[in-house]
């Protein structure tokens, strides 16, 4: 039975014109088919990208709080951990449980928000027995100690129920491996091997500080995941001739347009907070003008600001930056692209969930 088949049937029982018996075997296949899905079998060795929250701190149909997965080879990362991320990285079948490490590129709530459930779900997920990896720059550690107080009755809870054949205690929570932000110009080597590399560099979001970029090098295959950040030449010259740019978008055009909107309603908290956010992102043109200057592959906006939800709000949100750089994709939860081994191949997997 395949998926599309398997979603018409569902439809049908859930309208109540089937019988419960065959509801019920309807049931138990998609919940078959869920349990023993791993989307990671289907990928053949190389750098994938999967983007698990497309958005930024607004509420969006398409675009969750900011997430990333990136796969190399057998080894699976996240970069990121806002809203709803970790759950949808179990609606698209990714093994949860293998999730090696998360790198936090700053401290702003929206992206951060979901670690303490991608902890949870990939501990009693998976029956881990080490603690969830949490890199990022120096202040990581407070944070990962929040978190950990947080749950801590959470840890004792699912023990004490489980066990250790689904909740080992020495899995619980998080470990933080926190360094000290790259100077300009500079990366700091987190994570490096024969065939993988994952290198930290500065990126400016003032006054939120630090904040990080990642780049990650697999097999002469490349991509970098800026964070929020404005148009920086440090981002330029770290991105030279990567694959794949994933680059934070915010659009000054239609943020103003709700700062205008907030005047004339007299809401003074939105008026004030749609200025203020003007200033450190960068705006779909400038990304454009980065991924054009820096010769990249292929360019991901995501951190989408503000959310595109009416037709025709995707050429507004761009505002002439699809003349500037034509390879893009305007990010939704679920798009997914690959860069093979061995190839120069850029390959859209997914368009969304």
């Amino acid at each position: 039975m395949n998926n599309k088949l398997l979603t018409l049937l569902s439809a049908i029982a859930l309208s109540g014109c089937l019988p419960s018996g065959i509801t019920s075997k309807i049931m138990e296949k998609g919940i078959e088919m869920r349990m023993s899905a791993n989307a990671m079998d289907e990928l053949e060795d190389g750098l994938h990208f999967i983007l698990c929250g497309a958005g930024g701190p607004m509420p969006a149909p398409n675009a969750s709080g900011p997430c990333s997965v990136v796969i190399a080879g057998d080894r699976m990362f996240v970069v990121d951990a806002g809203t709803d991320g970790m759950r949808n990285i179990m609606r698209m079948g990714y093994p949860f449980g293998q999730i090696e490490a998360v790198f936090l590129t700053h401290f702003h709530s929206d992206h951060l928000d979901g670690l303490g459930e991608m902890a949870t779900i990939r501990w009693a997920g998976g029956a881990n027995t080490s603690p969830l990896t949490v890199f990022g720059p120096e202040g990581v550690t407070a944070v990962v100690d929040g978190f950990n107080m947080a749950y801590s009755h959470d840890f004792v809870y699912r023990h004490a129920h489980h066990g250790d054949a689904v909740a080992p205690s020495t899995g619980a929570g998080l470990v933080a491996k926190p360094f000290i932000k790259p100077r300009q110009g500079e990366l700091t080597v987190l994570l490096s091997d024969e065939n993988l590399s994952i290198e930290a560099l500065a990126v400016n979001h003032a006054p939120v500080d630090p904040a990080v970029a990642y780049r990650f090098t697999y097999k002469g295959r490349s991509l970098l995941i800026t964070g929020d950040t404005v148009k920086s030449a440090n981002i330029e010259k770290f991105a030279q001739g990567v694959d794949l740019l994933v680059h934070e978008a915010l659009a000054p055009n239609l943020v103003m347009l709700m700062n205008k909107v907030a005047k004339k309603t007299g809401n003074t908290i939105a008026e004030h907070v749609t200025f203020d956010i003007l200033d450190y992102h960068a705006s779909p043109v400038e990304a454009a003008e980065t991924a054009r200057d820096a010769g990249v592959g292929h360019l991901v906006y995501y951190h989408i600001v503000p959310p595109l939800v009416m037709p025709g709000q995707k050429k507004l949100f761009l505002n002439g930056a699809d003349k500037i750089f034509k390879n893009y994709t305007i990010g939704e939860d679920g798009v997914a692209f690959s860069l093979p081994a061995g190839s120069k191949e850029i390959i859209k997997t997914s368009s969304g969930l």
